[in-house]
This record gives C-alpha cells, structure tokens and sequence, in this order.
C-alpha cells in the first residue's frame, strides 16, 4: 500500500521530512525571473517554475521520501501553471519522489467523484479509464461531511492512493473553529475521529491507514492530543520552519518507531539561496539535509527513531 511504500522510504532515508513546493516566480533566483517573456508572461513564468521545480528534485531527491506541490502556486499562473503543476508531480515520480497534491479538495456526490478522478483515480472515456494528476496523497478538505469524503476513499481503494484530510491546521486563527467544544470532544478531535473511521479499510503492514490527517506543527499540544487518540491515523505536519515550529516540538506527533508524521518544510528549503547565496539547488540540498537532521536528532532525544 501507498502509505508503506511512505514509510519504507521513511526508515530508508532515516528522514520523515518533506519538502514543500510552493513555488512562485518571486522566489526564483533573480536571473531567472528575468527570463519572463512580456509577450507571454504566463506561459513563460509557468515554464521557468518548472525548470526551477526539476532542479530542486534532482537536489534532494535522495535525501527526502516525498515532495508536496501546492496547487493555489501554480493556479495563479492560469492554464500554464497547472500545466507546469502536473509535469511537477509527473516529474518527481520520475525520480522516485512520493507525491503529495497539496489542494484540499472536497464537495459532494459527483462532485467529490469528479476531483477523486482527477487527483487520485482514473478519468471515465469512452475507450476506458485514463489518468489525470495521478499523484500519491491528496489534501482534502472534511467538514463537508462523509459524502464529501467517501468518494475519495473509495478513490484510495481502487488505485492504492491515499488521503490527508483537515483536522487541526497550523493557521493561527483555526481555534476559531477547530478547538471549539462540543461536549466532551472538541472540533478537531470530532474531525480526527471520523478520519480514524474513514480510513479503517485502508489500513497497511506498518500499521497506518491511507487515510491520513492535516495536524499543524504549530500546535504541538494538540498534535499530541491527536496521536494518543488516533494510533492508525499518518499525520501530514505543515508548519515547520518559516512558521515557526522546531524538530522540539513536534516528537509526540511520532510513535515510538519514529513513523506517523511527515514534516514539511516549504520555503525554508526551496527558497534557502534568498539567504545562503549559493545556487538555489545547492541551497535546497543544503537546508533539507539540515532539517532531516534537525528532526533525526529530536526524535533521537527521546527514543523515537527506531529506523
């Protein structure tokens, strides 16, 4: 299954760490955003993130399991963004990346069908099926309610995919939601519980689902809260880094293996060379080796790193 083959690499590579791809023109190194045709601003800003994006993969494909590209990056820069956002995850396959579309998805019904297809699963034609994005995860959004989730569990199902549903975000005004009570449970705690529920079918040899949850390294407490309670649930862990959350703070979001939780980092890695001054790829290598060893030594610590 999908999420062991994550975790297989995890131990592999002795790093949960992941590296975002939130890539825009701004964060290209100077020269490059230069390099952007007046005549087609769109198309040729599209093409120097993905130029950008292949060198950052080359860099860290060895020393990272996954690569999580977010859509709203490459959305702005119309139909040639989403372009250069699919030849991203089809290019990070490539080298052997797991992938991650980071774009929180959800409706109902066909709705949810029709994103589940498009992300995950395969696209109905005449002459069969056909696949779209086809990445590893999704993000998707829960507080639709199950029918805005099943189908992409039953996408999960039929294509050995997997999913990371909202629980507990690391923005600063989720409490407004998320940590409010309801009884004797909170928000997040409800939302985490029908993910654990969700995902019982998916469930693999390394003991967690391919139903997995959004808990932000921002809020640790909660994060600890979550993982007692949810011991089949893979958490995805945005947050690190330029958010402000240490490798400290985030140990009680792992199990005593040092599995279930991913850790990304975004622009602390792929933009690095704003601030190192090196190539941007020599930068990204860099600053991904240090927060794999940032978080090896955390969970080292405290005796969660059995890999």
């Amino acid at each position: 299954m999908i999420i062991d083959r994550l975790n297989r690499r995890v131990a592999e590579l002795r790093n949960p760490s992941i590296v975002g791809l939130d890539t825009h023109l701004m964060l290209l190194p100077a020269a490059m955003a230069e390099r952007v045709d007046h005549a087609d601003p769109m198309g040729s800003a599209a093409a120097l993130i993905l130029e950008f994006n292949k060198g950052l993969v080359d860099a860290i494909a060895d020393i990272v399991p996954c690569v999580k590209v977010q859509v709203a990056y490459y959305e702005q820069y119309g139909w040639q963004g989403m372009k250069a956002f699919c030849e991203t995850l089809a290019y990070a396959r490539q080298k052997g990346l797991i992938t991650i579309a980071d774009c929180k998805r959800n409706d109902i019904g066909s709705t949810a069908s029709a994103y589940a297809n498009a992300y995950l699963g395969r696209t109905p034609f005449p002459q069969g099926k056909i696949a779209s994005m086809d990445a590893d995860f999704l993000t998707v959004n829960g507080y639709l309610g199950s029918d805005g989730v099943l189908p992409f569990v039953e996408a999960c199902k039929a294509y050995d995919k997997g999913i990371f549903v909202l629980v507990k975000t690391s923005n600063p005004g989720s409490g407004e939601l998320q940590d409010r009570s309801l009884g004797e449970t909170t928000v997040f705690e409800t939302m985490g519980d029908l993910v654990q529920a969700w995902g019982r079918e998916t469930l693999g040899e390394t003991g967690y689902a391919a139903v997995g949850a959004v808990v932000g390294a921002t809020h640790p407490k909660q994060g600890e809260i979550l993982r007692k309670r949810l011991p089949e649930v893979p958490f995805l862990v945005p947050g690190y880094g330029a958010q402000g959350a240490t490798a400290a703070d985030l140990s009680g979001l792992f199990d005593a293996r040092g599995f279930g939780a991913y850790v990304n980092s975004s622009r602390g890695i792929i933009g690095a060379h704003k601030k190192s001054g090196l190539p941007y790829a020599d930068a990204a290598r860099d600053a991904a080796l240090a927060m794999a060893e940032d978080l090896r030594g955390a969970l080292s610590a405290v005796g969660r790193m059995d890999y």
